[in-house]
């Protein structure tokens, strides 16, 4: 297997299937773990497998395999708690129900080799990563010769479920990625980024919205939102009710928001301080000269997080603070701890990336969204597989899964700068290490105020890596910083409003050194964690104010209706 792409994986293993070559080796019971050719793999590829580990997970296998092959010999079927395999198809039928058991019990042990292999813990977290990806590909479920649940569509539609599917998949094949909701059901602008508002600025990098105040009196100092630029800002704004652009509206706050463009090639020799002085600090000055406030309400969500930051350093240097306040969801400053993200990093990876498109160039977007769905295959690859390919299933209309799928490209400098000088090399941090639009970078120096959010289950940002900047920013008023920690994930745990009352968040008033410190005494509340953002919103946004009876300003006139032309760009 020389490949981890999901999708680039399920074409070479539907290839060996036509062709009967061994990928049944990997998914067939064996009586011994030495039958498993990733023993042979690993120690090919000179890894060294600990010699006591490995005989008791011999000793272990050896004995729930002929558990498992005497209950089926007595025609008693195993138990099987992996929902690929939850449907009646799987449990009505001995050989297939045998089939996932056999799988299952396989891939529980490849997964306890990869972790008995002696490695540094990078290169074990490498291992563990592609042996995950190929057990992932290799399910039963996802091949129609052993599908039980496909078998039965196949016959009760009288084979149109696989030509559906084999129509589907041909149209996926055009389209470069899997299909994962009925992209058709939706419109930007239409029925997703429908907040009301206008493009009062653009520059080659972003346009700026200015949205329609809901309430008659807003606060006197404004928020400026920028979102990440790896994709499209209105994750931000999917529905009115759970548009987190409308939520901060509706509690009297005027917004401005950062629509970053989908680079194409004339954008391919773009730098990291573009987007910082052309970018964020551009933002920042013309929110500044609109509302006639030096100081102001700031946000930043993901990459836009570590952009704004970096901004905000760069004219702390310049002497200039315009944050009254700073809000980061789920970003990474200290970039000691990137999750499973780690495994695409290293020298060799990013050397390779700086030789292709360091100096011009772009990184498509379909890299990045291949990149984040195989963190999560079985939900975001092969469930699809299954549902689109095999049993001929159209993918019902889902905003978010919609969102997931409009990709964004990234001009290659600047994504290598970022690559190496954060996730490499982790310099950000560092008090004057880098030098960006030539001002040393020392986060330290930014004298604001800090609300910050980390999602528990957060596999790209992990919270504890998320609390790490409440020691970075604002230190000698480290007091007056917030971290609350939210249930859920990367987006579900930020998209989650007040009026749902899902899920549940935790806060604690004390400062903590450390992550497991503040968890420790940490409260936990049911809903959302919305509200308490807003109270911090509000203490530092000044005396209400009439609303703006139009956007903009003289110098700064309506350019377009929001959502904008930026955002409707689809990555080539």
């Amino acid at each position: 297997m020389k490949t981890t792409d999901p999708q680039a994986m399920y074409s070479e293993w539907m290839s060996q299937l036509i062709n009967q070559t061994p990928w049944q080796e990997w998914m067939k019971p064996a009586t011994s773990l030495s039958d498993i050719p990733l023993i042979d793999t690993l120690r090919e590829a000179g890894a060294t497998i600990d010699a006591v580990a490995l005989a008791r997970l011999q000793n272990e296998y050896t004995q729930e395999f002929a558990k498992l092959w005497q209950d089926f010999t007595m025609s008693k079927l195993p138990v099987l708690s992996d929902r690929r395999f939850s449907s009646e198809d799987w449990r009505n039928h001995a050989m297939h129900s045998y089939s996932a058991a056999c799988y299952l019990l396989n891939a529980r042990f490849l997964m306890a080799i990869a972790e008995a292999v002696e490695a540094p813990a990078k290169t074990k977290q490498k291992i563990g990563f592609a042996v995950q990806q190929m057990i992932d590909a290799m399910s039963p479920a996802n091949f129609l010769v052993t599908n039980p649940e496909a078998q039965t569509r196949l016959i009760e539609s009288k084979g149109e479920s696989l030509a559906k599917g084999i129509s589907q998949m041909l149209a996926d094949m055009q389209k470069g990625r899997i299909s994962q909701t009925d992209e058709s059901a939706f419109e930007v602008g239409q029925n997703v980024a429908t907040t009301s508002g206008t493009v009062i600025y653009e520059n080659r990098l972003f346009q700026l919205i200015q949205y329609t105040p809901l309430t008659k009196t807003v606060h006197q100092r404004p928020l400026l939102m920028v979102p990440p630029c790896i994709n499209k800002f209105y994750i931000l704004d999917l529905q009115p009710e759970n548009s987190v652009v409308r939520y901060a509206v509706e509690q009297g706050h005027t917004v401005f928001l950062v629509s970053w463009a989908n680079p194409d090639e004339q954008l391919s020799e773009v730098t990291w301080d573009d987007y910082i002085e052309d970018g964020a600090i551009r933002a920042i000055e013309i929110v500044s000269q609109i509302s006639k406030q030096s100081q102001f309400n700031i946000f930043g969500f993901c990459v836009g997080g570590t952009i704004i930051s970096t901004a905000l350093s760069v004219l702390a240097d310049r002497g200039l603070f315009p944050a009254a306040s700073l809000t980061l969801l789920t970003t990474l400053l200290d970039f000691s701890d990137t999750g499973v993200l780690d495994v695409f990093v290293d020298e060799m990876h990013v050397a390779m990336r700086e030789q292709t498109i360091g100096r011009q160039g772009l990184l498509p977007g379909r890299d990045l969204a291949s990149t984040f769905s195989s963190l999560r295959a079985n939900d975001l690859v092969w469930n699809y597989v299954q549902s689109n390919y095999l049993k001929g299933e159209v993918p019902p209309p889902f905003d978010l899964l919609y969102w997931n799928a409009d990709s964004t490209n990234l001009p290659g400098p600047m994504f290598c700068w970022y690559l190496r000088n954060t996730y490499l090399e982790n310099k950000l941090k560092v008090p004057r290490a880098l030098t960006v639009a030539g001002n040393p970078v020392d986060l330290g120096a930014i004298k604001a105020p800090t609300f910050i959010y980390g999602s528990r289950e957060d596999h790209i940002v992990p919270w504890q890596a998320a609390f790490a900047s409440t020691r970075l920013l604002n230190p000698k008023q480290v007091d007056q910083n917030i971290f609350v920690l939210g249930a859920s994930g990367h987006i579900a745990g930020v998209v989650n409003p007040p009026t749902k009352k899902k899920r549940s968040y935790w806060v604690n008033a004390a400062t903590a050194r450390t992550a497991d410190e503040w968890l420790a005494n940490a409260t936990e509340h049911p809903g959302s964690w919305w509200p308490v953002w807003a109270e911090f919103l509000a203490k530092h946004a000044g005396k209400m104010v009439k609303a703006p009876v139009k956007p903009g300003s003289a110098a700064y006139p309506a350019i377009e209706a929001a959502p904008g032309r930026y955002v409707k760009v689809r990555a080539g």
